[in-house]
């Protein structure tokens, strides 16, 4: 597909005769937001972590931007634009929202950690820091130290600590996991607002979340793709309705 900002081929991924990845195909455009959905245990965060290098394949291969990317390593991938949200850095719980983009900023920068004060002073790593907050909705919470913030302004914060890196493609590993409902509508109108300008591969067990944001969604089930479309094709789908929608709409989401 000419406009596969992300293209994977034939991925697999064993763990002893556990297939985890089973021959995975899959094309992610740019500027869309697709949701990988699935049960527990289909493979979701092994696959998104061979599209972090994270994890190597055993076979297939992993196009970004329509350069091979299938053995590069970690930060390789992270400075050509694929950024992993909770995974790019920890919180540092005793420090502010802000100081902790701002290292974030300086890290990706390529600076030294040696004198974590700079980030208190350099205006160069604060702006940015300021900007990644804003854009997560928590710009009035820059000067909190991060162990006073709820579990959903933690994972605000690590996204805007992933947009610190410059992507320009968010990997998102369930941004949504443990919130409450406000929560919950807070992080879809952050991502609601990324995806103007983001290329964003997201996995959520949300269903309602997943419905009203993706453009389109594939679903995963014991690590093989069933089926791929837009989410009233993924809705009305007979096979997708067995091995997933069912049980997720009788046990209520």
């Amino acid at each position: 597909m000419a406009d596969a900002l992300l293209k994977i081929d034939g991925l697999t991924k064993r763990f002893g005769g556990v297939i985890a990845s089973d021959n995975i195909v899959l094309d992610v455009n740019r500027g869309e937001l697709h949701a990988i959905i699935g049960p527990n245990g289909a493979g979701k965060t092994t696959l998104i972590s061979q599209l972090t290098g994270e994890l190597a394949p055993n076979l297939g291969s992993i196009h970004f931007d329509g350069a091979d990317i299938t053995a590069l390593p970690v930060y390789r991938r992270s400075a050509l634009g694929l950024a992993r949200s909770f995974q790019i850095t920890s919180l540092f719980l005793d420090f502010t929202a802000l100081d902790n983009v701002a290292l974030a900023v300086q890290a990706h920068a390529g600076h030294s950690f040696r004198f974590w004060r700079d980030t208190r002073t350099e205006e160069q790593l604060r702006a940015p820091a300021r900007a990644g907050l804003d854009r997560v909705g928590l710009s009035n919470r820059a000067d909190v130290v991060v162990a006073n913030l709820s579990h959903g302004e933690h994972r605000q914060l690590e996204i805007a600590m992933a947009l610190a890196t410059k992507p320009r493609m968010l990997l998102l590993d369930e941004p949504m996991a443990g919130m409450g409902p406000e929560e919950s509508a807070r992080m879809v109108e952050t991502l609601r607002e990324l995806k103007r300008d983001l290329t964003i591969l997201l996995i959520e067990h949300d269903m309602e979340a997943v419905f009203a944001l993706a453009d389109r969604i594939s679903v995963l089930v014991y690590g093989r793709v069933i089926a791929t479309g837009a989410p009233a094709a993924i809705r009305a789908n007979p096979e997708v309705r067995t091995a997933y929608l069912g049980e997720q709409e009788a046990a209520g989401g």
